[in-house]
Protein backbone atom coordinates (compact mmCIF):
# COMPACT_ATOMS: atom_id res chain seq x y z
CA UNK A 1 0.00 0.00 0.00
CA UNK A 2 1.21 3.24 -0.99
CA UNK A 3 1.02 5.67 2.20
CA UNK A 4 2.97 8.94 0.50
CA UNK A 5 0.80 11.79 -1.08
CA UNK A 6 -0.22 11.70 -4.49
CA UNK A 7 1.58 13.68 -6.98
CA UNK A 8 -1.39 16.49 -7.37
CA UNK A 9 -1.42 16.74 -3.22
CA UNK A 10 2.07 17.03 -3.36
CA UNK A 11 2.26 20.06 -5.66
CA UNK A 12 -0.98 21.46 -3.33
CA UNK A 13 1.01 21.23 -1.05
CA UNK A 14 4.42 22.56 -2.24
CA UNK A 15 2.23 25.56 -3.73
CA UNK A 16 0.29 26.27 -0.21
CA UNK A 17 3.99 26.11 1.36
CA UNK A 18 5.55 29.03 -1.21
CA UNK A 19 2.41 31.33 -0.64
CA UNK A 20 1.85 31.51 2.89
CA UNK A 21 5.53 31.86 3.50
CA UNK A 22 5.43 34.73 1.13
CA UNK A 23 2.06 36.47 1.87
CA UNK A 24 1.70 34.79 5.95
CA UNK A 25 5.26 36.24 7.30
CA UNK A 26 5.46 36.25 11.25
CA UNK A 27 4.74 40.35 11.23
CA UNK A 28 1.26 39.49 9.54
CA UNK A 29 0.42 36.68 12.30
CA UNK A 30 1.73 39.46 15.20
CA UNK A 31 -0.75 42.19 13.01
CA UNK A 32 -3.57 39.71 14.01
CA UNK A 33 -3.22 39.80 17.64
CA UNK A 34 -3.56 43.79 17.49
CA UNK A 35 -6.39 43.90 14.34
CA UNK A 36 -10.22 42.22 14.28
CA UNK A 37 -9.74 40.32 10.87
CA UNK A 38 -7.49 40.38 7.70
CA UNK A 39 -9.39 40.94 4.27
CA UNK A 40 -6.67 40.38 1.99
CA UNK A 41 -5.40 37.62 3.80
CA UNK A 42 -9.03 36.02 3.21
CA UNK A 43 -9.16 37.23 -0.19
CA UNK A 44 -5.47 35.64 -0.87
CA UNK A 45 -6.88 32.09 0.21
CA UNK A 46 -10.25 32.50 -1.67
CA UNK A 47 -7.85 33.28 -4.82
CA UNK A 48 -6.44 30.22 -4.36
CA UNK A 49 -9.44 28.06 -4.23
CA UNK A 50 -9.27 26.77 -0.56
CA UNK A 51 -12.42 27.73 0.15
CA UNK A 52 -13.99 25.35 -2.18
CA UNK A 53 -11.73 22.30 -1.16
CA UNK A 54 -14.66 20.53 0.87
CA UNK A 55 -17.49 21.69 -1.43
CA UNK A 56 -18.83 19.72 -3.90
CA UNK A 57 -17.87 20.69 -7.77
CA UNK A 58 -22.23 21.32 -8.60
CA UNK A 59 -21.86 24.06 -5.54
CA UNK A 60 -19.10 26.02 -6.81
CA UNK A 61 -16.12 24.01 -4.98
CA UNK A 62 -13.13 21.80 -6.02
CA UNK A 63 -14.65 18.45 -4.68
CA UNK A 64 -11.51 17.34 -3.66
CA UNK A 65 -11.01 14.84 -0.54
CA UNK A 66 -10.40 15.59 3.19
CA UNK A 67 -6.47 14.81 2.45
CA UNK A 68 -6.26 17.65 0.36
CA UNK A 69 -7.91 19.95 3.01
CA UNK A 70 -5.63 18.44 5.30
CA UNK A 71 -2.69 19.28 3.30
CA UNK A 72 -3.54 22.93 3.06
CA UNK A 73 -4.16 22.93 6.93
CA UNK A 74 -0.75 21.98 7.63
CA UNK A 75 0.78 24.52 5.10
CA UNK A 76 -1.31 26.83 7.41
CA UNK A 77 0.06 25.49 11.10
CA UNK A 78 3.43 25.50 9.91
CA UNK A 79 2.86 29.53 9.42
CA UNK A 80 0.28 29.83 12.60
CA UNK A 81 -2.25 31.17 10.01
CA UNK A 82 -5.09 33.15 11.51
CA UNK A 83 -8.33 33.89 10.46
CA UNK A 84 -11.54 32.32 9.78
CA UNK A 85 -10.57 29.35 7.52
CA UNK A 86 -11.25 26.63 9.90
CA UNK A 87 -14.54 27.88 11.23
CA UNK A 88 -16.01 28.59 7.67
CA UNK A 89 -14.94 25.03 6.81
CA UNK A 90 -16.44 23.67 9.82
CA UNK A 91 -19.78 25.66 8.94
CA UNK A 92 -19.45 24.75 5.15
CA UNK A 93 -19.18 21.22 5.84
CA UNK A 94 -22.50 21.71 8.09
CA UNK A 95 -24.40 23.80 5.13
CA UNK A 96 -23.40 20.60 3.43
CA UNK A 97 -25.42 17.96 5.48
CA UNK A 98 -28.76 20.26 5.00
CA UNK A 99 -28.85 21.18 1.56
CA UNK A 100 -27.72 25.09 2.25
CA UNK A 101 -26.71 25.50 -1.37
CA UNK A 102 -26.67 28.86 -1.89
CA UNK A 103 -24.26 29.52 1.08
CA UNK A 104 -21.96 26.73 0.37
CA UNK A 105 -21.59 28.69 -3.46
CA UNK A 106 -20.95 31.40 -2.24
CA UNK A 107 -18.16 29.91 1.02
CA UNK A 108 -16.44 28.81 -2.15
CA UNK A 109 -16.03 31.63 -4.13
CA UNK A 110 -14.65 33.44 -0.47
CA UNK A 111 -17.43 35.73 -0.23
CA UNK A 112 -18.76 34.69 2.90
CA UNK A 113 -16.89 33.72 6.19
CA UNK A 114 -19.08 31.16 8.50
CA UNK A 115 -19.01 29.52 12.24
CA UNK A 116 -20.47 27.28 14.08
CA UNK A 117 -21.55 27.99 17.41
CA UNK A 118 -22.99 25.55 20.04
CA UNK A 119 -25.35 26.96 22.39
CA UNK A 120 -25.90 26.38 25.87
CA UNK A 121 -29.77 28.03 25.91
CA UNK A 122 -29.30 31.46 24.29
CA UNK A 123 -26.12 31.87 24.70
CA UNK A 124 -23.07 29.74 22.82
CA UNK A 125 -19.33 30.52 24.24
CA UNK A 126 -16.12 30.53 22.81
CA UNK A 127 -17.22 30.35 19.42
CA UNK A 128 -14.37 30.80 16.85
CA UNK A 129 -14.33 34.48 14.59
CA UNK A 130 -17.44 35.03 15.15
CA UNK A 131 -17.18 39.07 15.00
CA UNK A 132 -15.61 38.56 11.72
CA UNK A 133 -18.13 35.93 10.02
CA UNK A 134 -20.98 36.74 8.07
CA UNK A 135 -22.80 33.77 8.54
CA UNK A 136 -23.06 32.16 11.78
CA UNK A 137 -24.88 28.22 12.12
CA UNK A 138 -26.02 27.92 15.60
CA UNK A 139 -26.58 24.46 17.13
CA UNK A 140 -28.12 23.50 20.35
CA UNK A 141 -25.96 22.25 22.65
CA UNK A 142 -27.99 20.29 25.49
CA UNK A 143 -26.01 17.92 28.38
CA UNK A 144 -26.00 14.19 27.12
CA UNK A 145 -26.50 11.11 28.70
CA UNK A 146 -22.72 10.04 27.17
CA UNK A 147 -20.40 12.92 26.22
CA UNK A 148 -18.97 12.00 23.30
CA UNK A 149 -18.79 15.74 21.39
CA UNK A 150 -17.34 19.01 23.35
CA UNK A 151 -18.33 22.75 22.08
CA UNK A 152 -15.19 24.32 20.68
CA UNK A 153 -13.22 25.66 23.31
CA UNK A 154 -15.28 23.84 25.73
CA UNK A 155 -14.31 21.67 29.11
CA UNK A 156 -15.08 18.03 28.29
CA UNK A 157 -15.82 17.26 31.82
CA UNK A 158 -18.09 20.02 32.29
CA UNK A 159 -21.74 18.72 30.89
CA UNK A 160 -22.87 22.03 30.04
CA UNK A 161 -19.92 21.86 26.77
CA UNK A 162 -20.78 18.43 25.89
CA UNK A 163 -23.50 16.68 23.37
CA UNK A 164 -23.25 12.97 21.72
CA UNK A 165 -23.18 13.71 18.10
CA UNK A 166 -22.84 9.78 18.27
CA UNK A 167 -26.88 9.29 19.19
CA UNK A 168 -29.19 9.73 16.38
CA UNK A 169 -31.77 10.90 18.81
CA UNK A 170 -29.74 13.76 20.01
CA UNK A 171 -29.67 15.56 16.52
CA UNK A 172 -28.81 19.33 16.82
CA UNK A 173 -30.71 22.59 16.22
CA UNK A 174 -28.99 25.11 13.94
CA UNK A 175 -30.02 28.05 12.18
CA UNK A 176 -28.47 30.75 10.04
CA UNK A 177 -27.99 34.34 10.73
CA UNK A 178 -25.84 37.34 8.92
CA UNK A 179 -25.96 39.35 5.75
CA UNK A 180 -22.72 39.44 3.94
CA UNK A 181 -23.95 42.93 2.73
CA UNK A 182 -23.93 44.55 6.41
CA UNK A 183 -21.64 47.46 5.98
CA UNK A 184 -22.15 48.39 9.84
CA UNK A 185 -19.30 48.51 12.32
CA UNK A 186 -18.49 44.96 14.24
CA UNK A 187 -16.61 46.56 16.61
CA UNK A 188 -19.03 48.56 18.85
CA UNK A 189 -17.46 49.26 22.22
CA UNK A 190 -20.84 48.33 23.82
CA UNK A 191 -22.53 49.53 26.70
CA UNK A 192 -20.82 50.06 29.91
CA UNK A 193 -23.69 49.98 31.62
CA UNK A 194 -24.63 46.56 30.88
CA UNK A 195 -23.07 43.79 33.53
CA UNK A 196 -22.55 41.19 30.51
CA UNK A 197 -21.32 44.08 28.26
CA UNK A 198 -17.63 46.21 28.38
CA UNK A 199 -16.26 49.37 26.56
CA UNK A 200 -13.86 46.80 25.68
CA UNK A 201 -16.08 43.92 24.09
CA UNK A 202 -16.80 43.64 20.49
CA UNK A 203 -20.41 43.17 20.15
CA UNK A 204 -21.85 43.23 16.74
CA UNK A 205 -25.82 42.70 16.12
CA UNK A 206 -26.37 40.30 13.39
CA UNK A 207 -28.75 41.29 10.67
CA UNK A 208 -31.60 38.90 9.51
CA UNK A 209 -30.52 37.65 6.05
CA UNK A 210 -32.87 38.40 2.87
CA UNK A 211 -34.83 35.53 2.04
CA UNK A 212 -35.16 31.45 3.15
CA UNK A 213 -32.59 29.29 2.42
CA UNK A 214 -33.70 26.06 0.74
CA UNK A 215 -33.22 24.67 4.24
CA UNK A 216 -35.99 27.35 5.56
CA UNK A 217 -33.73 28.52 7.92
CA UNK A 218 -35.16 30.92 10.96
CA UNK A 219 -33.64 33.71 12.86
CA UNK A 220 -34.29 37.18 14.34
CA UNK A 221 -30.73 38.40 14.85
CA UNK A 222 -28.14 37.36 17.52
CA UNK A 223 -25.39 39.65 19.29
CA UNK A 224 -21.65 39.07 19.33
CA UNK A 225 -19.43 40.25 21.92
CA UNK A 226 -15.57 39.48 21.80
CA UNK A 227 -14.42 36.93 24.51
CA UNK A 228 -10.45 37.09 26.03
CA UNK A 229 -8.29 33.58 24.69
CA UNK A 230 -5.28 32.50 24.94
CA UNK A 231 -4.48 32.48 21.41
CA UNK A 232 -5.39 35.87 20.05
CA UNK A 233 -4.59 35.35 16.57
CA UNK A 234 -7.85 32.65 16.84
CA UNK A 235 -10.41 35.33 18.30
CA UNK A 236 -13.38 33.76 20.43
CA UNK A 237 -16.67 35.36 21.10
CA UNK A 238 -19.96 34.41 22.92
CA UNK A 239 -23.00 34.50 20.87
CA UNK A 240 -26.38 35.30 22.22
CA UNK A 241 -29.72 34.52 20.73
CA UNK A 242 -33.02 35.21 22.09
CA UNK A 243 -35.09 33.66 19.31
CA UNK A 244 -36.24 30.38 18.49
CA UNK A 245 -34.22 27.82 16.54
CA UNK A 246 -35.70 26.28 13.77
CA UNK A 247 -34.17 22.82 12.10
CA UNK A 248 -32.63 19.43 13.42
CA UNK A 249 -29.25 18.36 11.66
CA UNK A 250 -26.44 15.36 13.08
CA UNK A 251 -23.50 17.76 12.48
CA UNK A 252 -21.13 14.71 14.62
CA UNK A 253 -19.64 14.21 10.54
CA UNK A 254 -19.04 17.84 10.01
CA UNK A 255 -17.17 18.54 13.60
CA UNK A 256 -15.08 14.89 12.41
CA UNK A 257 -14.13 16.72 9.16
CA UNK A 258 -13.02 19.84 10.86
CA UNK A 259 -11.16 17.72 13.60
CA UNK A 260 -8.97 16.09 11.27
CA UNK A 261 -8.20 19.43 9.59
CA UNK A 262 -7.32 21.30 13.38
CA UNK A 263 -5.02 17.77 13.68
CA UNK A 264 -3.44 18.63 10.11
CA UNK A 265 -2.52 22.51 11.49
CA UNK A 266 -1.44 21.05 14.24
CA UNK A 267 0.78 18.83 12.57
CA UNK A 268 2.13 21.77 11.32
CA UNK A 269 2.77 23.80 13.57
CA UNK A 270 4.69 21.31 14.96
CA UNK A 271 6.94 20.70 12.48
CA UNK A 272 7.88 24.28 12.68
CA UNK A 273 8.88 24.42 16.04
CA UNK A 274 11.04 21.08 15.06
CA UNK A 275 12.61 22.82 12.31
CA UNK A 276 13.36 26.06 14.19
CA UNK A 277 14.54 24.04 17.03
CA UNK A 278 17.15 21.92 15.55
CA UNK A 279 18.18 25.26 13.52
CA UNK A 280 18.69 26.89 17.24
CA UNK A 281 20.93 23.57 18.48
CA UNK A 282 23.17 23.77 15.45
CA UNK A 283 24.10 27.57 15.18
CA UNK A 284 23.59 28.22 19.64
CA UNK A 285 27.08 27.75 21.12
CA UNK A 286 27.91 27.05 24.60
CA UNK A 287 31.34 25.32 25.88
CA UNK A 288 32.80 26.78 22.39
CA UNK A 289 30.51 24.04 20.62
CA UNK A 290 26.66 23.92 18.83
CA UNK A 291 24.63 22.66 22.21
CA UNK A 292 23.29 20.23 19.17
CA UNK A 293 25.84 18.19 19.77
CA UNK A 294 25.57 17.68 23.05
CA UNK A 295 23.26 14.23 24.13
CA UNK A 296 20.76 15.82 26.28
CA UNK A 297 19.90 17.74 23.63
CA UNK A 298 19.95 15.60 20.97
CA UNK A 299 17.09 13.42 22.91
CA UNK A 300 14.69 16.33 23.18
CA UNK A 301 14.90 16.93 19.45
CA UNK A 302 14.61 13.05 18.62
CA UNK A 303 11.64 13.06 20.79
CA UNK A 304 9.99 16.08 18.88
CA UNK A 305 10.35 14.67 15.93
CA UNK A 306 8.88 11.01 17.03
CA UNK A 307 5.51 13.44 18.25
CA UNK A 308 5.34 15.03 14.85
CA UNK A 309 5.99 12.08 13.38
CA UNK A 310 3.50 9.62 14.78
CA UNK A 311 1.03 12.61 14.94
CA UNK A 312 1.42 13.08 10.80
CA UNK A 313 1.01 9.50 10.70
CA UNK A 314 -2.52 9.67 13.36
CA UNK A 315 -3.73 12.77 10.98
CA UNK A 316 -3.60 11.72 7.87
CA UNK A 317 -5.29 8.27 8.41
CA UNK A 318 -8.12 9.89 9.85
CA UNK A 319 -8.43 12.12 6.98
CA UNK A 320 -8.00 8.46 4.67
CA UNK A 321 -10.41 6.94 6.85
CA UNK A 322 -12.84 9.55 8.46
CA UNK A 323 -14.13 7.31 10.83
CA UNK A 324 -15.02 8.66 14.50
CA UNK A 325 -12.89 6.04 15.69
CA UNK A 326 -9.57 7.36 13.53
CA UNK A 327 -10.34 11.30 14.21
CA UNK A 328 -10.43 10.86 17.86
CA UNK A 329 -7.21 8.62 18.00
CA UNK A 330 -5.29 11.46 15.94
CA UNK A 331 -7.02 14.44 18.02
CA UNK A 332 -6.05 12.47 21.46
CA UNK A 333 -2.74 12.22 20.30
CA UNK A 334 -1.99 15.80 18.45
CA UNK A 335 -3.48 17.54 21.72
CA UNK A 336 -0.56 15.81 23.78
CA UNK A 337 1.94 15.92 21.37
CA UNK A 338 1.54 19.41 20.12
CA UNK A 339 1.83 20.85 23.43
CA UNK A 340 5.05 18.26 24.02
CA UNK A 341 6.91 19.67 21.20
CA UNK A 342 6.15 23.34 22.54
CA UNK A 343 7.74 22.32 25.73
CA UNK A 344 10.67 20.77 24.79
CA UNK A 345 11.35 23.71 21.96
CA UNK A 346 11.27 26.37 24.63
CA UNK A 347 13.39 23.86 27.01
CA UNK A 348 16.09 23.78 24.27
CA UNK A 349 15.58 27.61 23.08
CA UNK A 350 16.26 28.53 26.94
CA UNK A 351 15.31 31.79 27.96
CA UNK A 352 14.76 33.29 24.51
CA UNK A 353 11.70 30.96 24.08
CA UNK A 354 9.33 31.91 25.81
CA UNK A 355 9.62 35.73 25.45
CA UNK A 356 7.87 37.74 23.71
CA UNK A 357 10.17 38.76 20.80
CA UNK A 358 10.45 35.11 19.75
CA UNK A 359 8.16 33.75 17.61
CA UNK A 360 8.00 30.42 19.58
CA UNK A 361 5.22 32.11 21.91
CA UNK A 362 2.78 31.95 18.91
CA UNK A 363 2.84 28.39 18.55
CA UNK A 364 3.03 27.70 22.42
CA UNK A 365 -0.27 29.89 22.28
CA UNK A 366 -1.92 28.21 19.42
CA UNK A 367 -1.03 24.56 21.26
CA UNK A 368 -2.67 25.23 24.31
CA UNK A 369 -5.67 26.57 22.82
CA UNK A 370 -5.94 23.54 20.02
CA UNK A 371 -5.53 21.05 22.83
CA UNK A 372 -9.13 21.71 23.79
CA UNK A 373 -10.84 23.06 20.65
CA UNK A 374 -13.46 19.88 19.49
CA UNK A 375 -12.34 18.15 22.81
CA UNK A 376 -8.94 17.20 24.59
CA UNK A 377 -6.95 14.34 24.77
CA UNK A 378 -8.85 12.79 27.82
CA UNK A 379 -12.27 13.57 26.39
CA UNK A 380 -11.25 11.73 22.54
CA UNK A 381 -9.51 8.87 24.79
CA UNK A 382 -13.17 8.13 26.41
CA UNK A 383 -14.83 8.63 23.21
CA UNK A 384 -12.42 5.38 21.11
CA UNK A 385 -13.11 3.95 24.72
CA UNK A 386 -17.36 4.32 23.94
CA UNK A 387 -16.68 3.39 20.61
CA UNK A 388 -14.72 0.43 20.92
CA UNK A 389 -16.71 -0.80 23.66
CA UNK A 390 -20.24 -0.04 23.29
CA UNK A 391 -22.16 -2.85 21.82
CA UNK A 392 -24.06 -0.74 19.90
CA UNK A 393 -21.01 0.41 18.07
CA UNK A 394 -19.44 -2.57 17.81
CA UNK A 395 -22.24 -4.02 16.09
CA UNK A 396 -22.04 -0.98 13.44
CA UNK A 397 -18.65 -1.44 12.87
CA UNK A 398 -19.56 -5.03 12.40
CA UNK A 399 -22.15 -4.14 9.66
CA UNK A 400 -19.89 -2.20 8.16
CA UNK A 401 -17.32 -4.47 7.36
CA UNK A 402 -19.62 -7.05 6.21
Amino acid sequence: MDFDLSKPQKLLKQSARELLARECPPSRVRRALETPSDPELWQTIADQGWTGLSIAEEHGGLGTGLVELAVVMEEAGRVCMPGPFLPTMWAAAVLAQVGANEQLEKIAAGELKATVAIADGEEARFVMEAHDADLIVMVSGRPARRPTGVSPGGDPHDPRDSYDPGDPGDSRDWYDQGDSGDSRDPYDPGDPRDPHDSRDAAARDVPRPAGETPAHLITSGATVIRTPSMDETRKLSTVRYDGDLALRADISAATDLATVALCAEMVGGMQWVLDTTVEYAKTRQQFGKPIGAFQAVQHLCADMLLLTESARSATYYAAYERSPLAVSVAKAYCSDAYREVCNKGIQVHGGIGFTWEHDLQLYYKRAKASETLFGDATFHRERIATLVVDPAHVREFAEVAQ
